[in-house]
């Protein structure tokens, strides 16, 4: 391994010593050690311009030379590792990235269709994006980089983390903070198991990149650039690696932080055994089919459990709501609401629709019109001020809401009116479905007048919002709380 770990001096047209004519920076060592000492696992929250990447693609270098296997660098979207990896261009050098960390010599081809690198030794390269993940599973590969970690899907590490479990691969997490998402949640695991991982956080005043006058700079461009509160948030998380700094242009994260400040998201969020549990929909095949479960209770909705999933069909999803009624001893409601593509007619189900099809497995699908504008964001803004959420069941659903962002526009400088399209879209176009439907509800039976959530069959929420009211101005008028 020491050949390794030395700045290359190889002679022009000698044998190419790896990694090629580059080593770790001061800050960069201990992570470079710890890879080359045998490390499994690392997650290396740097700051911007840190080099991350860099210690990666040179890193998967000199694994594939070590042992003849499939290497991945993943970054969220597969359009985006092509523009950060594959076609980056080393502004201090003018090379590719990818060509000073894999010399020419050493390939046997390159495939640039697949962003596909295939040494003469046998193993192979490749970027790809965590998007599409699913496609990925069954491959052999036994070193993983996550590139913007707290920017990719989670999910993507679950389906790939028993293949490295399986034939000893090594995985690296390198990222910037973005909030207190599964960025964090990976970051105190990786503290919290010293034996297990390599962990490190390396704020820009303390890795030296810059000097103190040129982050004062920085701070001040970006104040100037997205004004004081946005502009702070992004130099704390830019450079500072803050975990406490808000995702930038979320879409849902204040509602969120709002529920949360209200303690509105509780651990086991109890159900009402008196009252029906409805489900809202998003559809996906080789996307996620997402659903939420909620109540519609007295003026509020209970949101007991998130689930999303990938290339499955709907005789799967339905035996599923079953299981999960039958575990949790819930009663469903008369619909289960649907985005409108669930009525489409489908050739490959012999021109039968989701909805019929969702019906021939005991679950009868409300269908929603299609959303537009802003009105679906503007629903599920009003359903978040009023929603309880259960924090186990709903981690993964509420993480996702908070990561749903709108889209930069890098000309205007602003963010544009429309969310971007991502995975996180899923449970944020479910949750949009079920906050145009909840208000729906009409109480199928008689609850006991002694639960305070209680109704008479056939009132609405807005029945329901009109007793409340008349109760809040007893309470008051009588002194009572």
């Amino acid at each position: 391994m020491s050949r390794v770990r030395r700045p290359n001096r190889e002679p022009q047209d000698g044998p190419i010593q790896l990694p090629h004519k580059w080593h770790p920076r001061d800050y960069q060592l201990p992570l470079w050690k710890y890879l080359c000492s045998g490390g499994k696992r690392a997650c290396a929250v740097w700051h911007r311009r840190a080099g991350k990447d860099d210690v990666c693609l040179h890193w998967a270098a000199v694994a594939a030379h070590m042992r003849v296997a499939n290497y991945w660098h993943m970054l969220p979207e597969a359009a985006q590792a092509r523009k950060a990896i594959w076609e980056a261009i080393n502004p201090h050098t003018g090379i590719k990235r990818i060509d000073e960390a894999f010399p020419q010599a050493l390939r046997e081809s390159t495939n640039d269709q697949e962003m596909l690198i295939r040494f003469k030794n046998g193993s192979t390269w490749r970027v790809v994006g965590s998007d599409n993940y699913n496609s990925l599973v069954g491959s052999s590969v036994a070193g993983l980089v996550f590139s913007e970690w707290s920017l990719a899907n989670p999910a993507a590490w679950a389906y790939l983390r028993p293949i490295l479990a399986e034939n000893g691969g090594w995985a690296l997490f390198i990222y910037t903070p973005r909030g207190k998402n599964h960025g964090f949640s990976l970051y105190k695991a990786a503290v919290n198991d010293p034996k297990q991982w390599y962990c490190e956080q390396i704020p820009a005043s303390i890795s030296g990149v810059f000097t103190p006058e040129v982050l004062e700079q920085e701070r001040k461009g970006y104040f100037e650039e997205f004004g004081e509160v946005e502009g702070n948030s992004r130099f704390a998380q830019e450079y500072e690696c803050s975990f406490e700094a808000a995702t930038l242009g979320s879409v849902y994260g204040p509602w969120v932080s709002k529920a949360r400040t209200e303690d509105r998201i509780r651990k086991d969020l109890p159900h009402e055994p008196n009252a029906p549990v409805y489900t809202a929909w998003d559809l996906g095949n080789s996307d996620a089919t997402a659903i939420w479960w909620f109540q519609a209770l007295y003026g509020e909705v209970r949101i007991l459990k998130y689930h999303e999933e990938s290339f499955r069909d709907i005789p799967y999803f339905c035996q599923m709501l079953k299981d999960v009624a039958l575990y949790k001893g819930w009663t469903y409601g008369a619909q289960h609401y649907a985005p409108h593509d669930a009525a489409h007619h489908l050739q490959a189900a012999g021109g039968r629709s989701i909805a019929e099809i969702a019906l021939e497995h005991g679950i009868r699908m409300s269908i929603k019109p299609p959303l537009t504008g802003n009105a679906p964001i503007a629903a599920a803004r009003k359903t978040l001020d009023v929603a309880w959420f259960d924090a186990k069941e709903c981690e993964k659903g509420l993480e996702t809401l908070e990561l749903y962002r709108f889209k930069w526009d890098e000309n205007l400088k602003v963010f544009s009116a429309k969310p971007l399209h991502d995975w996180t879209s899923h449970a944020a176009s479910a949750f949009a479905i079920l906050a145009t439907s909840w208000r729906e509800w009409k109480a199928p039976v008689a609850m006991p007048k002694e639960n305070i959530y209680a109704s008479p069959p056939g009132l609405t929420f807005n029945d329901l919002l009109e007793l409340n009211r008349k109760e809040q101005r007893e309470r008051n008028r009588y002194g009572r709380r």
